[in-house]
């Protein structure tokens, strides 16, 4: 992964399911739908996580705050 930029990996799993764990240690997975420079993110199909991994709240379609994201876990390549 070297040489890669954070929004070139982003712009590569749009359409698919990532992982976002935000400040406060919630977490939300969902289907990323776009994003901007700011990290702001918009899901569909989101959900809340709850402790390993199970989901817990169903949430449908968020925008996240850029400035509230700590970690986006895009899928395997």
């Amino acid at each position: 992964m070297s040489g890669q930029r954070p929004l070139d990996i982003l712009g590569r799993s749009v359409d698919k399911n990532v992982l976002v764990t935000l400040k406060g240690g919630k977490g939300i997975r969902g289907k990323l739908v776009g994003f901007d420079q700011h990290m702001n993110l918009v899901l569909a199909d989101a959900e809340e996580i709850g402790e390993n991994d199970e989901p817990c709240k169903s949430l449908g379609s968020v925008i996240v705050r850029g400035d509230n994201v700590i970690i986006i876990s895009p899928p395997p390549t």
